[in-house]
């Protein structure tokens, strides 16, 4: 029988998951069903844990305690996730999966980056070779040789074979500024709105206003109103009270977090030229949809493709590129990295950061927050959203400075404490006998550890078994502080 790794967590750690036990399951949003999933899977004693894109979906608190978490995991993890920040923390192993080619990196996602580099160097190197072999070959052939012998026969099937060869295939990368519709000095203005959800303040008397150029990024807990604020910034949804003002120049551009209907019998080019068939780069250069998709990881022979026969990442990167072919000068992300790719998360970033309009973002992925985003607004619960003119990781180490501050004990002076003489007859008939309970208590947890360890998939059992071990690792605690308080005081006796 194989040894479970992961005994059942403490109550501390899947109260960090999740804290409303009695909410029905559908009637949690995404992402708090995500941290369900997590805490069912975390809760079952395994020697290797898989994930599926375990980010997705969770808030930037979540999603830190799992990086703690899974760092300390006994087991081992085998995951997919594009949160590249989560890879270089958790992970020291990456398999890259690449034109059908699986490759193996030792080490964090700084470490892959690197490597994968060197790797990509190499081939380019290896195919400039190539292309000059194949250009000596041809001129060889072009002056008349012919095939009379076996040498030159073999020769002329080389020189055919390098032709053949396909080489590395290049990866979208956008090296203009595509154009917007003009955007004047009024984008958006909202004054003391406030929004409710069956009693529960999502937003309350909220007032912002949204300026040229600015970079906002949208962070706070799952359920918390995120997505609710990015429609009602976007004329969507209405609020209960107070107003929002959008500018006459204002054309938005929507990425939502749910699944948008697409007509699955188009093709990938015709889906895209329903929007447009071309789009201008600020200085007037013209781009094709067809230099778009390709810049967007979509080369030429795949556009022809039927969209049923994409992946869900394929359509999710699809869509994305049809919202920024509207030519937006606001564009709205409501969680875009779920299921999209690092690859194409690179080209987005790309090209925001020469998107010349205004970006406002509801995400959790942090590294693409560090990257884009240069003001935040932070739901801090029930309703009260607060304005930080900070990046992503600023924030965090502003907030970690004040944690220290609040957790940081005050001293108080030493207070001399009175010496003992003796021990009273009960104290040392404790004393004599305090240490075998120890050992004892010891014994029984480790007893439960290997119970729970059998119990398979027999939740009421396990759950029976936590429970005793919860009772014992209280007794265990008492019995420690005991022992000390005891040992201080023979020790004063004696000295």
């Amino acid at each position: 029988m194989p040894t479970a790794y992961l005994c059942i967590p403490c109550h501390k750690q899947i109260h960090a998951l999740f804290t409303n036990y009695s909410m029905k399951v559908q009637q949690l949003s995404g992402g708090q069903k995500k941290r369900v999933t997590i805490a069912r899977a975390l809760i079952q004693p395994a020697d290797l844990l898989i994930l599926d894109e375990p980010t997705n979906h969770l808030d930037n608190e979540t999603i830190e305690w799992s990086e703690g978490y899974l760092a300390q995991y006994k087991g081992s993890i085998l995951m997919v996730t594009h949160d590249r920040y989560f890879l270089n923390r958790v992970t020291n192993k990456i398999f890259e999966l690449d034109q059908g080619k699986l490759y193996t990196y030792e080490g964090t996602y700084e470490m892959f980056l690197e490597k994968k580099a060197e790797r990509e160097a190499l081939k380019v190197q290896n195919e400039m070779k190539r292309q000059n072999i194949l250009q000596r070959e041809l001129a060889w052939l072009r002056r008349g040789a012919k095939a009379r012998t076996t040498k030159q026969k073999a020769r002329i099937e080389r020189i055919e074979k390098l032709h053949e060869q396909k080489g590395p295939v290049q990866q979208g990368e956008l090296d203009f500024a595509i154009g917007s519709k003009r955007l004047g000095k009024k984008v958006i203005e909202v004054e003391n709105i406030s929004k409710s959800f069956d009693g529960k303040h999502l937003v309350k008397y909220f007032s912002y206003l949204l300026t040229p150029g600015e970079r906002l990024g949208i962070i706070g807990p799952n359920g918390s109103g995120k997505s609710t604020l990015l429609n009602i910034l976007a004329g969507r949804l209405q609020p209960d009270s107070g107003t929002i003002d959008i500018g006459e120049t204002v054309r938005i551009g929507y990425y939502t977090q749910g699944h948008e209907e697409m007509n699955e019998n188009l093709r990938v080019i015709e889906y895209i030229k329903e929007v447009a068939e071309v789009v201008r780069t600020v200085d007037g250069q013209i781009i094709t949809a067809e230099q778009m998709l390709e810049r967007f990881l979509f080369p030429r022979y795949h556009q022809w493709t039927y969209i049923h026969r994409l992946s869900c990442g394929e359509r999710r990167r699809l869509y994305l590129l049809r919202v920024l072919m509207e030519e937006p000068n606001v564009l709205f992300l409501d969680e875009p990295t779920n299921e999209l790719d690092t690859e194409t998360l690179g080209v987005l970033e790309d090209y925001l950061e020469q998107f010349p309009g205004v970006v406002v973002t509801v995400f959790h992925d942090r590294y693409f927050l560090d990257r884009v985003v240069d003001h935040l607004l932070v739901f801090e619960g029930n309703g009260v959203i607060s304005h930080f003119q900070v990046s992503y990781s600023e924030f965090l180490e502003m907030k970690k400075q004040q944690e220290m501050v609040k957790e940081k004990p005050e001293k108080k002076p030493p207070q001399k404490k009175e010496r003992h003489k003796k021990l009273s007859y009960k104290e040392q008939k404790e004393w004599e006998t305090i240490e075998d309970r120890i050992a004892e208590l010891e014994n029984k947890l480790k007893q439960l550890e290997q119970e729970i360890a059998e119990a398979g998939s027999d939740f009421d059992r396990i759950q029976t078994l936590y429970q005793e071990q919860q009772s014992v690792e209280e007794e265990l605690e008492k019995a420690l502080e005991r022992w000390e308080e005891l040992s201080f005081l023979v020790e004063e006796m004696e000295g």
